[in-house]
């Protein structure tokens, strides 16, 4: 906001060249301003506001924009600006940029670090692409549990400056294995002389480096921690994740599903930033495979041809039918969906869900089925549209809408465990998939119901 208000003031600064001004303004401002404003300036003039910013602001600043801003703000930064710059960045922030580049501009970045930076800059891209340990940044404060407090605080006087937090300190033994963490706030209550093992309590909790992303973001959730220290197989530590990185994945995480239950692939880049044709592919796939299965409706209501060219009312509540079948399975798919992604339900928990499930459907489905009851009666009272059948005819609509929304919340609520059991995404079973399905199956009961309740009057 602070941004946008003074840009036009900015830009009069940047346009005159009068950086000693430029740089008075910006001297109050907090690096998460300054790419804000960044970000809004066009690219030739982000370098020159860039190249104003004191070396610590500007590493500060460089780490909260985006992977494209960055890319595009190196570019037009000299091989020695760069250099500072990757060097000077944390280690996780790094990572996050450094994965997204071409492999021939990844290898002159690598080139550009220092021997000490590129050896661990190498170590987190090694690992497995969404794992834990590319969240992970190696920055943090070992102790031994045999040290006084006395001790443990003059080390961090020392040691503490670069590193990414200071909030928990972490206890190793003499091989490196993780025992145990404390906060910093004990270690400043408690009396010097005291040990650090008469603060252990042995409890802590901690990510692997080949777990996956999703898994840190729900200890964090579980655990409300600042961070979360980082072992291998073996229980060394060897980094840890703070909260700001596991913020993002989540963000990300909660975008992609959002864009599966839209029946899109998840999109790599912005709805700004990605091509229009890369747009367009990640879009098209789903469309055709809903429109296939679409195409099967059109089967279903020539299977029921004849049944409907003898009572031509019938394809009146077609739209009414399989819209509320279709809806009542994106409802439910949407929920159960949500809720595993947080945790709430497990596939364990299968029937539970699938009896609250068909509950649900059949409670949902008496309110929509009175809904359509009342709407023939009236319109039959006032119009006689639908003839002197119109009573097996509203008895056909009410119980088909029982029947459809019972179905669909079902396959909307079980095709996601589903899905879930055989190792896929649940996302993947998006609304428009479900209500696709739900639409062949809900003609299918439709009609049935039709010809049970029908025959020797309409068919």
């Amino acid at each position: 906001m602070l941004g946008q208000i003074l840009q036009p003031e900015i830009k009069d600064l940047i346009n005159s060249r009068d950086f000693s001004s430029l740089k008075e303004v910006l001297d109050d401002w907090t690096p998460a301003d300054i790419a804000d404003l960044l970000s809004d300036l066009p690219d030739h003039e982000q370098a020159i506001l860039f190249r104003i910013l004191p070396k610590d602001i500007a590493t500060d600043t460089f780490e909260y924009l985006d992977v494209d801003v960055q890319l595009s703000l190196l570019k037009a930064l000299g091989n020695e600006e760069v250099a500072f710059i990757l060097n000077d960045m944390s280690p996780d922030d790094r990572t996050a940029m450094l994965e997204e580049v071409p492999a021939s501009i990844l290898k002159q970045m690598m080139n550009l670090l220092s021997v000490k930076e590129r050896h661990v800059a190498q170590s987190l891209l090694g690992y497995p692409e969404n794992s834990v340990g590319r969240l992970m940044t190696p920055d943090y404060l070992a102790i031994r549990e045999d040290w006084t407090v006395q001790e443990v605080l003059d080390y961090i006087r020392k040691h503490g400056k670069d590193i990414e937090t200071l909030n928990i300190i972490y206890i190793t033994n003499e091989k490196g294995k993780l025992i145990d963490d404390i906060r910093i706030g004990e270690f400043l209550l408690a009396p010097l002389e005291l040990n650090v093992n008469d603060l252990m309590d042995g409890n802590f909790t901690y990510l692997q480096v080949f777990d996956d992303q999703e898994k840190a973001v729900e200890v964090f959730k579980k655990y409300d921690r600042i961070a979360i220290p980082v072992t291998d197989s073996s229980g060394i530590l060897v980094g840890i994740v703070t909260v700001d990185d596991v913020l993002d994945v989540a963000e990300e995480e909660a975008t992609e599903d959002f864009q599966k239950l839209g029946a899109v692939e998840a999109l790599e880049d912005s709805y700004a930033a990605i091509p229009l044709l890369q747009m367009i592919k990640k879009r098209a796939g789903w469309l055709s495979v809903l429109f296939v299965g679409e195409l099967f409706t059109a089967s279903a209501m020539g299977f029921f041809e004849h049944e409907i060219s003898k009572a031509v009312v019938l394809a009146l509540f077609v739209p009414l039918i399989i819209s509320s079948g279709g809806n009542s399975g994106s409802q439910a798919a949407t929920l159960v969906i949500r809720a595993l992604s947080l945790g709430e339900v497990t596939i364990r928990d299968w029937y539970f869900v699938m009896k609250r499930e068909i509950i649900s459907g059949l409670i949902l489905g008496t309110i929509l089925a009175i809904l359509g009851f009342l709407r023939i009666t009236l319109w039959q009272n006032f119009s006689g549209i639908y003839g002197p059948h119109w009573l097996p005819i509203a008895f056909t609509v009410s119980f088909a809408l029982v029947g459809v929304v019972m179905w669909g919340t079902l396959m909307g609520s079980m095709l996601p465990l589903g899905l879930k059991k055989i190792g896929f995404d649940p996302a993947a079973s998006s609304a428009p998939f479900v209500a696709t399905l739900v639409d062949v199956t809900g003609l299918m009961i439709y009609f049935s119901i039709a010809l049970l309740l029908l025959k020797g009057t309409l068919l």
